[in-house]
């Protein structure tokens, strides 16, 4: 018997850019068959995040540092961006134990903190502004039915 996949997770995409959206929705739809795939595919959305923010660079690791360098990050976002690239470097990179010689696994939890982090993000960079975008704009129109100057 055949079951259609369900993704649990029920962070909205309406904000976030068309590109983005995809490889998140993928990694949550893949993340209970494969760990392993869905780390690979959050690495990529934060590289893509990372770069439409402006924080480009020859490496994944060199974009984080730039963006945790800026300091425009909240600090419980900037402490997981490290982390969410070296569980993808697990998912893209076959590593090993150094006692075992076991390909280290991708574990559920590392890539469920990976989505987590992929959301704070996605919250950060693009749905509170357009809240905020949104929210001002109501104000704006009331201000300008009261003749009064609109906000900034």
């Amino acid at each position: 018997m055949v079951f259609p996949k369900t993704n649990v997770r029920t962070f909205d995409l309406t904000e976030i850019p068309k590109d983005l959206a995809e490889d998140y929705a993928e990694a949550c739809s893949v993340i209970g068959d494969s760990p392993k795939a869905s780390g690979a595919l959050s690495r990529r959305c934060l590289q893509s995040i990372l770069q439409q923010q402006g924080f480009s660079d020859k490496s994944l690791y060199k974009e984080i540092q730039l963006a945790i360098d800026s300091e425009k990050l909240p600090s419980h976002i900037s402490d997981s961006l490290d982390a969410l690239r070296n569980i993808g470097n697990f998912s893209a990179h076959p590593m090993k134990d150094t006692s075992t010689g076991e390909v280290l696994p991708v574990e559920p939890g590392e890539a469920e903190w990976n989505l987590e982090t992929l959301e704070f993000l996605f919250d950060f960079f693009y749905v509170q502004p357009a809240k905020t975008r949104k929210r001002k704009e109501a104000l704006n129109e009331k201000l300008k039915q009261a003749g009064k100057p609109e906000i900034k």
